[in-house]
């Protein structure tokens, strides 16, 4: 367990999630100030919260609601016991589920720049997590989650929700999770961590829900962005007023139950200014590249929109920044890159282009 204060504290900032350093359900914009401040090039570890455990489906109430599978008290996150327990508002019906730390005020950051979040590190804060699949929604919402089969299909067929609680286990010197099916068998698969929410305040002065994703970032649930990843943000208010949460330990593209694995993580990043003038190809929209790929991505309401405007973006990338001519950038694209669905769940879909970096000189 990594409880707040408690092991490596890597960034020369450290950020804890409390009543009074996050939101719940809602995004920073304009209005909020900052919880945190920082200068351009400066680290910052953030303690982030998981909303499995806490939401009022679930009691809002962790020790109560982990203890039915099996958790003791003391292997609960204590700021996840004092959000639940908080007067921290938050309506169940109208506002998102997800935590959200921040904002934090990057020094110099002016709309039209674009802030540039470098992941240098994730570390896992429980051993476990838990995958939800909850009220109709999800890739398939007229058909999970489903009451035992012996229901049939039909009009008085009842629908409820489904946690799926899944321990960490460490095999063959790799952190797996488990889902145990029955019969002694159990699916394992590899952990790979990422914070499914990552962006900077919206320029409004009205509510911003957490769960759609936008040109701010936000919920973008993009399975890269693990340890090594970087994600570019177009500014739109002073200071950028970036936040983070949504973290997961695993997630499959599309992301089709509604959550993946959800659990807390420690994270540590970079967040530095780069002026508009500097940054070529980033067209207004959130951008991602890893050591080996460039990450262009399309959101829309409309898988097929969503697309689309992925490759918009990644025609518009290649020749932008590698000078290539747009009919050449369509025909290498769909030669050699992979468009991913990065989910299908948050009311705007992702989708999101994987161009090697090796295929360019």
């Amino acid at each position: 367990m990594l409880q707040p204060k408690e092991g490596r504290i890597d960034g020369a900032h450290y950020l804890r999630s409390t009543p009074e350093t996050c939101l719940w359900g809602r995004l920073p914009n304009r209005t909020h100030a900052p919880v945190a401040r920082v200068a351009s090039g400066d680290t910052i570890t953030i303690d982030t919260l998981s909303h499995e455990g806490i939401l009022e489906d679930q009691g809002r109430d962790p020790v109560a609601y982990l203890a039915g599978f099996g958790v003791p008290a003391d292997r609960v996150l204590t700021d996840s016991r004092d959000l639940a327990a908080s007067a921290m508002a938050h309506d169940y019906d109208e506002d998102g589920p997800h935590v959200v730390t921040g904002p934090i005020a990057v020094e110099g950051a002016e709309p039209g720049d674009m802030l540039k979040v470098e992941v240098l590190g994730l570390l896992l804060r429980a051993p476990y997590g838990i995958i939800s699949s909850r009220h109709g929604y999800g890739a398939l919402p007229g058909e999970f989650p489903e009451t035992p089969p012996d229901t049939g299909p039909g009009p008085n067929r009842q629908y409820h929700s489904v946690y799926t609680f899944t321990e960490v286990v460490e095999e063959a010197g790799r952190l797996h999770g488990v889902i145990p099916y029955g019969q002694g068998r159990a699916a394992r698969f590899p952990l790979a961590p990422f914070l499914g929410l990552m962006g900077v305040a919206v320029d409004t002065g009205d509510p911003v829900h957490s769960v759609p994703p936008g040109s701010f970032g936000g919920n973008l649930d993009i399975n890269e962005l693990q340890v090594g990843s970087t994600l570019y943000l177009p500014v739109q208010v002073p200071g950028a007023g970036f936040y983070a949460g949504d973290p997961h330990y695993a997630q499959g593209d599309g992301e089709v139950a509604l959550t993946a694995l959800e659990a807390p993580l420690r994270a540590t990043l970079r967040l530095s200014v780069l002026p508009r003038a500097d940054v070529k190809g980033m067209l207004g929209d959130p951008f991602a590249e890893t050591a080996t790929h460039w990450i262009p991505v399309g959101l829309h309401e409309d898988l097929n929109e969503a697309m689309k405007r992925a490759v918009r973006a990644a025609v518009a990338f290649l020749a932008e920044s590698q000078g290539m001519d747009r009919a050449s950038a369509l025909a290498y694209l769909s030669a050699a890159a992979d468009f991913e669905v990065s989910q299908v769940v948050d009311a705007v879909k992702g989708v999101h282009c994987m161009i090697r970096k090796s295929d360019f000189r």
